[in-house]
């Protein structure tokens, strides 16, 4: 049986170049039929996972999948859809966790992440002071061996330098400016999800990060 990947890449192409609702409508049975197929690999996906991070049993394909249209009520971007898919597995009052988008091109971020982005700015100032005050822990879990080999460190934005109150000399001045914090699986990119596998290939991926993802949630919860 042929594999659905190929369609959807399709159907996303062809979206980026009709995103308008009469395209969108005469194409809402293509796009309901392939979404159907992402729900059940994303299903197997957090079935995987769940072995390794129990807190995710509860979580539903449903849930953890986006919508694909667009909230464009502030952005100067008016098309209504996405042009890619893509899901959220967090557990259930955590604020960081696990994120998986796919598309039929690299620059659409097609790939596997784990982190915390674009957190409130107190929240962001209870992670700086924990990952501060427990480098070497922290820095630990980001030199493993696993997360070295197989991901990158990412930040949406840093400060060109440090926040106020540290001093501006301060020996963890990298991590301080960073304004979330993120790790991106390397080599993952489209051609990664034409593999049927990708569901549990992907859990094992992002089983390496779950000390990186647990130390971000533990700190984020600690008075």
């Amino acid at each position: 049986m042929k594999y659905y990947i190929n369609d959807l890449y399709a159907f996303l192409r062809e979206l980026a170049a009709n995103n308008d609702r009469d395209w969108f409508r005469a194409n809402k049975n293509r796009y309901d039929d392939l979404r159907a197929l992402w729900l059940a690999d994303i299903g197997r996906m957090i079935d995987t996972m769940s072995v390794w991070a129990p807190a995710l049993t509860s979580l539903t394909a449903k849930r953890a999948a986006y919508r694909i249209y667009r909230d464009t009520r502030f952005s100067p971007d008016k098309t209504p859809y996405k042009t890619f898919f893509s899901a959220a597995m967090n557990a259930p009052g955590s604020q960081s966790g696990f994120y998986i988008q796919i598309g039929p091109d690299s620059h659409q971020w097609a790939g596997l992440f784990a982190g915390i982005w674009c957190p409130e700015a107190p929240l962001l100032k209870k992670l700086r002071r924990a990952i501060v005050d427990n480098i070497e822990e922290w820095e630990a879990i980001v030199n493993a061996p696993e997360i070295v080999s197989n991901f990158e460190i990412t930040t949406s934005d840093s400060l060109k330098t440090v926040p106020r109150g540290w001093p501006k000399d301060h020996p963890h001045a990298g991590w301080l400016r960073m304004k979330d914090y993120g790790l991106q699986a390397r080599n993952v990119g489209p051609e990664f999800f034409l593999d049927p596998a990708w569901p549990e290939r992907s859990a094992e991926l992002l089983s390496f990060t779950k000390p990186f993802v647990d130390f971000l949630n533990y700190s984020a919860t600690e008075e």
